[in-house]
């Protein structure tokens, strides 16, 4: 196969080249899967008796919600793994992790939380593992990899942000109960977005309640019928359902490609919209900052020249850039040298590095006036708790330094090292690893259908809790282990973590770095 390699400063940051053998067994893998799923359908029909037909005697007094292959898969494919996902906790979410036990009765089709060890049936299974014992249900304490908390401030929160968190409830209720457009805003919301400004460098900030929303109701208020978006082949979802609903024309260009951007954009310009002919309105161009699926940082400063020679808008996404990159944590524009005046319009979340929930616009003030008076989230989503935004401002302000103490530059010096550690590490072992040095996301590719499951599970007994990513998520040859790396890690909790995945690495035949190198 063609090796999907580019190069960027010498350093390596694209997907390694799959070997033919694993591709033809990811193939082999989902056709086996589909066929002993097709059979059981079959034989349940035939025989009558199966685990699912209570389901379609239920379902058939009313019209399906899934058909077909979205039935199917659920079914037969997802339900065999659904194990590994959605795994409820029971701790703080920091550099270590309670993750409840859960036991299935039905083969995985549904999934139950164990209560205590006592009186449990089939405790001794469970007795040589550590536990957290709660009131109602088991945790195992595990090395958390899969929580975006970048900066460790689920850590130290008692030490770092809880005094004015808690203070702020006496003045301010948990919720506004309502839009910010009717009475949802508060001094907080005020303060936040400028703090956001100041931080970033633009002149406006407007701040959302959820991340994924700030996209998806941001470009359909931004661009219309009559308008381009542009967009990067591998844009998180919030961003695709966002230029969908615009209703404008859409373009993708090649992953972090310029040169494949400017061919796109050119196009455009040149041949106007469909059928009419006639030049669009306005062109935007969409990015992200670090890619979460990949670990990759984008190429900005020359995606910043195609769109300043074309004429056209950019839009950067940095739900996980900001705070994490940088040597200032400011994001992409920080780590890249760009001026943030070279990017229209900044997006991000404060949900990753920030330790709180919701998302912000940044950009002109014409624009966030544009946004305050049109935007949906604005009309009529209920507005970001007051005590999130104390936990944001906080949270900058260490950042920032205006705390008056240097712990902030310590947690943006400890998310790089551990980070690039991780990676190092990885690499070394023989894993296909992808992304960028400096990224604190660091995916390691497992590519075969099977070994989601496995991997999941082997590091659930080790101790380490990870996410694990399969079709649709991402494309079929490409099912992936993500790890997010935290300020917070240790070097020996890292450690810890790499010799259990080193032994799971054994196990499942993961070194494909080595494999196809001999």
């Amino acid at each position: 196969m063609e090796e999907l390699i580019r190069k960027d400063k010498g350093i390596q940051h694209e997907f390694e080249a799959i070997p033919f053998f694993v591709v033809m067994t990811v193939y082999l893998g989902y056709a086996t899967l589909i066929v002993c799923g097709h059979v059981r359908d079959t034989m349940a029909k035939i025989f009558r008796n199966g685990r699912y037909m209570s389901h379609k005697q239920t379902a058939s007094k009313y019209a399906l919600l899934l058909k077909s292959w979205e039935n199917f898969y659920t079914r037969r494919l997802y339900h065999r793994i659904q194990d590994c996902f959605n795994r409820p906790i029971a701790t703080n979410a920091g550099a270590t992790i309670g993750v409840m036990e859960r036991v299935s009765n039905d083969g995985n089709k549904t999934m139950q939380v164990l209560s205590t060890l006592q009186g449990y049936p089939n405790k001794s299974m469970y007795e040589t593992h550590r536990h957290v014992a709660m009131d109602k249900c088991v945790a195992r304490v595990c090395a958390n990899l899969g929580s975006y908390n970048y900066l460790g401030f689920a850590d130290d929160w008692g030490a770092t942000c809880q005094d004015e968190v808690l203070g702020a409830l006496e003045d301010l209720p948990v919720s506004m109960s309502s839009s910010r457009a009717h009475a949802g805003r508060s001094k907080l919301h005020d303060e936040l977005e400028h703090i956001v400004s100041q931080f970033i460098g633009k002149e406006a900030t407007m701040v959302f309640n959820m991340g994924f929303n700030t996209n998806c109701c941001v470009i359909p208020a931004l661009a219309g019928p009559g308008d381009l978006i542009i967009s990067d082949e591998l844009n998180h979802t919030s961003i695709v359902n966002g230029v969908r609903a615009s209703g404008a024309a859409i373009r993708v260009f090649k992953h972090n490609d310029a040169e494949h951007l400017n061919q796109v954009l050119r196009e455009a310009i040149v041949i106007g919209r469909p059928r009419v002919r006639r030049p669009f309105n306005k062109i935007i161009v969409a990015v992200e900052g670090v890619y979460s699926m990949e670990g990759h940082y984008c190429n900005l400063k020359d995606i910043v020249r195609v769109c300043k020679a074309n004429k056209a808008y950019l839009y950067l996404d940095e739900a996980h850039s900001i705070g994490a990159m940088g040597p200032n944590g400011k994001g992409c524009c920080d780590y890249a040298g760009v001026s943030p005046s070279d990017v229209d319009i900044l997006m991000g979340t404060f949900s990753k590095s920030f330790g709180g929930m919701g998302g912000y616009i940044a950009s002109s003030t014409p624009f966030i006036y544009h946004l305050k008076n049109t935007c949906a989230a604005t009309l009529n989503h209920t507005s970001l708790s007051p005590i999130v935004c104390q936990q944001i401002i906080t949270a900058f302000k260490i950042i920032m330094g205006l705390d008056n103490t240097k712990i902030g530059r310590a947690k943006l010096t400890a998310l790089k090292d551990n980070s690039n550690y991780f990676r190092m590490k990885l690499i070394d072992m023989g894993l296909h690893v992808l992304g960028n040095y400096d990224s604190p996301v660091v995916p390691v590719m497992l590519y075969n259908p099977t070994k989601i499951a496995a991997f999941s599970r082997e590091c659930l007994k080790r101790g380490i809790a990870v996410v694990v990513v399969g079709f649709p998520a991402v494309p079929i040859l490409m099912s992936r282990a993500r790890f997010c790396i935290s300020a917070a890690h240790t070097r020996e909790e890292l450690d810890k973590a790499l010799m259990g995945i080193n032994e799971v690495a054994d196990i499942l035949k993961l070194r494909y770095a080595i494999s196809h190198i001999g």
